[in-house]
Parts: structure tokens; C-alpha cells; sequence
């Protein structure tokens, strides 16, 4: 097996890397607390120190609006970083997969994204994330980008858990009805790259080729309408507040956000075979979760 090396543990999906491999002798899960990645040498050591066959990527500079008023530092986390973990990829002859992001796309029309489509990035984030898409690809070693959109799970900062917050706090809530996309569980990208990693590490199936793939649960809808679902599904004590749709123009933002991020996953069913949940039976699966999470924590 594979001596794999994952960067971001403490994460939305570092955490759900670790409940897949953690159990491996040869998985090194890293944090921000073991290796700063603003720091370029010490992330170049704790590779070399590792000296991993496959690089998993789950780190990023993920505050949107926060990232116009720090283009260095995302510039730095999700461009800079991850170059330097390509070019250290490819002198130990290593995979490495990164996650990017529908943002990349400027959200225009109503057709689902495909990787050949050019991009366009609205914000900050955007831009540095395709920057580092386009670093790594440069390098010429062998990687798997996978843009995923809307991610969330029972822990972290995301939408489902802003929601379950917030309603605990107001009776009324404005949600942005005109922003489509595929609401992604964590879960499911990390049952996802284990399917890669199989096929990775089995001389036989053949890897699938370096670029980028589209990874997100199926189906789509609006942040009104996953909101929605959110409350359809959320525990009996949660508050059911009324939700209101509003368009993006009553909720503005220092950072633009595409209209349109739905992304066409067809190249990576057709390459690997792999096909993720729908995004209603994933957002099922992660309310579970919630639900045993605060019971751990009642305890």
C-alpha cells in the first residue's frame, strides 16, 4: 500500500480523511499546528521527511470575503503551497490531490460547468485557487485536481451549521434564492478519494490520467432551497424559522459570487466510475451526524 501523506487534518475534510484512512500505518495526517503552510521550507521538510507516494491536499484559505482584504495570504496558501508540494510531488515521483473549487467560474449561463470550459473568477479566492490549479499543473507532475462546490459537514464553518446556529437565534431568515449550485458533503468527497487512491494503488486498474475532474454530489438547488431541506431534516429541537428568498442583491458581500456553480461531474464517472450521492441523501447522512455529535457531547 501507499505511504500517503495528508495536508488540512483539522479541516471540513481533513477530519473526514482521517475517519477513512486514520486506521492506516501508512496515512500521516498534518495540521496547521505541525507544519505552518505559509512557510515554504517547512513544508518542503515535512515532505521530504515523509517522503509520501500520494499527497493529499486538504488545506486552503476557505474565508471568501475575508480573502479580499488578504489576497497575500490566500495567494499564498492556495497558490504558493501548493506549487511547492507539486514540485516536491514530482522529484519523488508522487501523486498529489488538491481541491479546488467552482469559484473558478464567473457563474454566467445555466449549463453545467465543464473542466475544458474557460474560467473566470469573480473574487480573490477564485483567482487564487485557479492560480494554484494552473502552478501545479506546470510542474508537469502527475496530479488529480478535484473541483468540488458548497461543501459542509457536522463540524467546521459552513452553511448547514450557520443555519442550525442562526435559527436558534432569530424567528425569520433571508436566504439568496438566485445562486445555484450542488450542496457537497465531506463525507462523500472522502469515500470519493478513496476510490481514487484504489485505483491508484493497484498497478493493475490503471490511474486515471493528470487534471482536473469535477467532484460534487448530484442534483442542484439554490442556498433557499438547501436551507430549506436543511430545516426538513434538522433535529425536532432545532427552531423552524421562516425563511425568506431574497435575490443577491439584498445580500451583499464583499466578495462577488457566481450565479451559476453547478458543475458537470460526466468526465469523472466515465474515467473512474465514481458518482457521489445526491446532495439530499448526502445532507441526510451528515444531519445524522449532528445529531450524534451533540449526543457525544451531552454525555
Amino acid at each position: 500500500m501507499a505511504r500517503i501523506l495528508a495536508f488540512g487534518s483539522t479541516g471540513q475534510l481533513g477530519v473526514e480523511l482521517i475517519k477513512a484512512f486514520g486506521t492506516r500505518t501508512d496515512f500521516i495526517a498534518l495540521s496547521r499546528r505541525d507544519v505552518d503552510m505559509t512557510d515554504e521550507r517547512a513544508l518542503r521538510s515535512a515532505i521530504r521527511s515523509a517522503a509520501p507516494e500520494i499527497i493529499v491536499n486538504a488545506a486552503a484559505y476557505t474565508a471568501v470575503d475575508r480573502a479580499e482584504s488578504e489576497p497575500d495570504l490566500a495567494h499564498t496558501l492556495n497558490a504558493r503551497a501548493p506549487k511547492a508540494m507539486a514540485e516536491e510531488a514530482l522529484d519523488l515521483d508522487a501523486w498529489l490531490l488538491h481541491f479546488s473549487t467552482d469559484y473558478v467560474f464567473d457563474g454566467t449561463g445555466r449549463i453545467p460547468w465543464r473542466e475544458t470550459d474557460a474560467p473566470n473568477p469573480l473574487n480573490v479566492y477564485g483567482k487564487t485557487k485557479l492560480e494554484g490549479e494552473l502552478a501545479i499543473a506546470s510542474t508537469g507532475c502527475r496530479h488529480l485536481i478535484f473541483r468540488t462546490s458548497w461543501v459542509y459537514a457536522a463540524h467546521g464553518i459552513n452553511f448547514l451549521r450557520t443555519m442550525l446556529r442562526l435559527a436558534c437565534e432569530r424567528h425569520e431568515l433571508n436566504i439568496v434564492d438566485d445562486q445555484i449550485g450542488s450542496p457537497t458533503s465531506a463525507i462523500e468527497i472522502a469515500r470519493a478519494v478513496q476510490r481514487v487512491l484504489v485505483r491508484l494503488e493497484d498497478p493493475d486498474s490503471g490511474p486515471p490520467a493528470s487534471g482536473v475532474y469535477h467532484m460534487t454530489c448530484r442534483g442542484t438547488t439554490s442556498w433557499f432551497g438547501f436551507a430549506c431541506e436543511i430545516f426538513v431534516t434538522a433535529p425536532r429541537h432545532y427552531p423552524r424559522p421562516k425563511l425568506l428568498p431574497i435575490p443577491s442583491e439584498r445580500y451583499p458581500t464583499p466578495a462577488a459570487r457566481p450565479h451559476n456553480s453547478v458543475l458537470n461531474c460526466e468526465k469523472l464517472e466515465r474515467i473512474t466510475g465514481i458518482r457521489l450521492a445526491h446532495w439530499r441523501d448526502a445532507l441526510r447522512e451528515v444531519m445524522d451526524e449532528v445529531v450524534a455529535r451533540e449526543h457525544n457531547e451531552a454525555d
